[in-house]
C-alpha cells in the first residue's frame, strides 16, 4: 500500500491501527489478545498485539531468544491533532442551523481546519451480550458532512494582521440547516444508524473526531512533494510498517510499536508513558524460556528508534531555524538532538543511525532547535521511562506541522523506508 493510500484509509488512530492489521495479517502476521496466554513462541513466528483500539505492537521473533540477542524496534504515534465531538454535541442555532459542540485534541493550528470539507470517524461501542464486553464498531463516513465557516473580512478588518481563535467559540462546526426532526433526537445517533446499520437502543457512547476529507495527494512541478492531514506521525508509521512486513526475521527480534495518544503527552493505557509494552516484552521473554534476568539483558541490547516528523528548513522563515542545523526537503531522514534530553539522540546512538543510513545508501540530516524557539519532545524520551532503551529520535522534515495539511518529500519517504529496511536486516 501506499503512502496516499495509506493516509486515506486512516483519518483517525483507530481506523490507522485497522489499516496496519490489515497489511500485517496479509504478511502472515497472526494477531494475539493480550488477555490471552502467548503460548509457545518460536523463531521466525510473526505476531501483533492491540491495545484500545489505537496502539498495537508487532513482532518478528528473531533466530535467536530475546534473552540472548535483544531486539530492534522503531516506535511511531498514529494519533494527530483534530477535534473530538463532545457528548450531547449537537447545539441548535438561527434558521434551523444546527452546530457540534467539540474539543480540541493536541495542539493543531487552528485556522487552517476553517472552510474545508471536514467529516467523521472513530469509533462506536454497542451494547453487547456482557456489560464490560460492548461491542466496538468502527466508522469511517467518507463523505463531506461538515464545515466551520471562517469570519467574513467585513466584520474583522485585522484578520491578517493575526487573530486569537477561542475553541470554544470559533472552531465549531457546521452541520446543515432546514433538517427533518432526528429520527433517535440525536443527527449523530442517525448518522451512526445510518452508517453502521444498527439501532439507536443500541448505541452507548462513541469516540468520534473531525477530519479534512480533502484525499492525500502529491504537488510540485513534478510532484515531489506529498500533501495531506496527518503527515505527523502516519508517514512513520508507514515507513515502518512498510519495513516490517518485507524483512525476513533476523537474530534479533524485529519490534513495531505505534503508540497512542503522543500528541497530549502519552500518559495513557495505550500511550508511550504506560507499561504495556515492557509486560509485554517481558511475556515474551518468558514463553521462550527465559527469565525476569533474560528480560533485563534484552534491554541492554536493544535498539529504539523514536520516528517522528521534523521541521524542514522555511524558506518563507528561515530565522526560525539553528543556522547550522537545519534539515532541507529532500535532503534524508533527520536525527533530532536536544541538550535538555527532549530527544533521546546522543553521541553514540546517532552514530549507529548514521551508519544505518550509510548502509542502506541514503543521505541523513540533523535538527537542532533554535536556541531561543522552543520545541517539543516525542516518544523516545518517553518510553525510556519504562525501557530504558539506547535509541536515536529521528524524523523526515516536513512543513506546517500540525496544520490540517502538511507538506513533505517523496524522496525522503522512500529514503526512510530503505533506511528501515536495513535498520531491521542485520544485527547490532
Amino acid at each position: 500500500m501506499n503512502l496516499t493510500e495509506f493516509l486515506d484509509k486512516s483519518p483517525v488512530n483507530f481506523l490507522a491501527v485497522n489499516t496496519i492489521k490489515e497489511e500485517l495479517l496479509g504478511a502472515g502476521f497472526r494477531e494475539i489478545k493480550a488477555s490471552d496466554s502467548l503460548g509457545e513462541l518460536r523463531a521466525g513466528d510473526k505476531l501483533f498485539i492491540t491495545k484500545n483500539d489505537s496502539s498495537l505492537y508487532a513482532f518478528n521473533l528473531g533466530t535467536k531468544t530475546l534473552g540472548d540477542a535483544g531486539f530492534k524496534m522503531i516506535c511511531a504515534h498514529c494519533d494527530s491533532p483534530t477535534f473530538r465531538i463532545k457528548p450531547n454535541a449537537e447545539m441548535k442555532c438561527e434558521g434551523g442551523l444546527v452546530k457540534l459542540n467539540t474539543e480540541l485534541y493536541g495542539g493543531a493550528v487552528m485556522s487552517t481546519w476553517m472552510d474545508r470539507p471536514l467529516s467523521l470517524a472513530g469509533r462506536v461501542i454497542l451494547r453487547g451480550e456482557n456489560a464490560l464486553n460492548p461491542v466496538t464498531r468502527l466508522m469511517h463516513i467518507k463523505r463531506a458532512l461538515l464545515t466551520i465557516p471562517n469570519l467574513a473580512i467585513h466584520f474583522n478588518r485585522q484578520v491578517n494582521d493575526g487573530v486569537k481563535l477561542s475553541k470554544q467559540k470559533d472552531m465549531l462546526p457546521v452541520l446543515g440547516f432546514g433538517m427533518s426532526e432526528s429520527r433517535s433526537g440525536s443527527y449523530i445517533k442517525d448518522l451512526i444508524c445510518h452508517e453502521l446499520g444498527c439501532d439507536a437502543g443500541e448505541i452507548l457512547d462513541y469516540d468520534l473526531y473531525l477530519y479534512d476529507t480533502t484525499p492525500a495527494g502529491r504537488v510540485g512541478l513534478n510532484g515531489e512533494f506529498v500533501q495531506s492531514g496527518r503527515l505527523d506521525d502516519l508517514s512513520m508509521v508507514h515507513a515502518g510498517l512498510e519495513a516490517l512486513t518485507s524483512s525476513e526475521a533476523a537474530e534479533m527480534t524485529n519490534v513495531l510499536a505505534i503508540f497512542d495518544n503522543e500528541e497530549t503527552g502519552s500518559a495513557t493505557k495505550q500511550g508511550a508513558g504506560s507499561p504495556f509494552l515492557a509486560s509485554i516484552l517481558e511475556r515474551m521473554v518468558l514463553a521462550q524460556g527465559g527469565n525476569r534476568e533474560d528480560f533485563y539483558r534484552a534491554i541492554e541490547k536493544a535498539f529504539m528508534i523514536s520516528a517522528d516528523n521534523a521541521h524542514a528548513w522555511h524558506p518563507n522563515y528561515p530565522e526560525k531555524m539553528d543556522p547550522t542545523n537545519h534539515p532541507v526537503m529532500g535532503g534524508g531522514p533527520v536525527i533530532k538532538y536536544n541538550a535538555s534530553q527532549k530527544y533521546v539522540s546522543d553521541a553514540a546512538s546517532a552514530a549507529v543511525f548514521m551508519e544505518i543510513c550509510a548502509k542502506a545508501g541514503v543521505p541523513c540530516q540533523t535538527f537542532v532547535n533554535h536556541s531561543d524557539v522552543a520545541g517539543g519532545s516525542t516518544l523516545g524520551n518517553i518510553l525510556s521511562g519504562s525501557l530504558p532503551l539506547r535509541g536515536v529520535d529521528m524524523g523526515n522534515p516536513i512543513w506546517a506541522m500540525h496544520s490540517a495539511r502538511e507538506t513533505g518529500s517523496i524522496q525522503d519517504h522512500e529514503y526512510c523506508i530503505k533506511a528501515f529496511t536495513e535498520f531491521y536486516r542485520f544485527s547490532l
